[in-house]
């Protein structure tokens, strides 16, 4: 009924196991444009249907978190709207958060699916048991994913790698019927 068909087996039992969802924010939750005012206030845009897929996930079950390298309160304001309790950000060595974030929730690697776009995200990509890259990555983001996605940072990949865990997860056809 939904997308995914030709998913790659082993993508799929990576999928199935994920408890906990990462996400970097500029480039996958955001196009990655970084809007400066006069004023120093930063401004960014998020995509209302990846958010909603990260609603429909976290009701499904998988956690979900957010490790950046840069600090803003539109990011913190945005995490409090979708639930998300989990926010590092200012990490500029992204490792160290992955793993207390992994420790705090009493998870391992394989439980965990890591969402990036640029070569600050390789060390947990290559930890995670599921590595995600948005489909305009930096080339050796995209060499070390086990998926991508077929849309670009900020405008629907994260809403593409939600349904595609709900799907191998058996929730994405239960949760579609919400609104039918």
């Amino acid at each position: 009924m939904f997308a995914f068909p030709d998913l790659d087996p082993a993508v799929r039992e990576r999928a199935a196991k994920i408890r906990l969802l990462v996400f970097d924010v500029d480039g996958v939750l955001t196009d990655g444009a970084l809007f400066l005012g006069d004023d120093g206030q930063e401004y960014k845009a998020f995509h209302s249907r990846d958010g909603h897929g990260m609603k429909m996930l976290q009701r499904n079950g998988v956690e979900l978190a957010i490790i950046t390298g840069r600090t803003s309160r539109v990011v913190a304001l945005r995490m409090e709207s979708l639930g998300i309790g989990h926010v590092y950000q200012g990490q500029l060595d992204k490792l160290p958060a992955y793993e207390t974030l992994k420790e705090k929730l009493g998870l391992s690697s394989e439980q965990v699916a890591y969402m990036g776009d640029d070569v600050v995200d390789l060390p947990i990509m290559r930890r995670a048991g599921l590595a995600i890259a948005v489909n305009d990555a930096h080339p050796l983001v995209l060499d070390n994913a086990h998926w991508r996605t077929a849309r670009p940072g900020g405008r629907g990949a994260a809403r593409e790698a939600c349904e595609m865990l709900m799907q191998t997860q058996n929730t994405l056809e239960t949760e579609m019927q919400r609104y039918l």
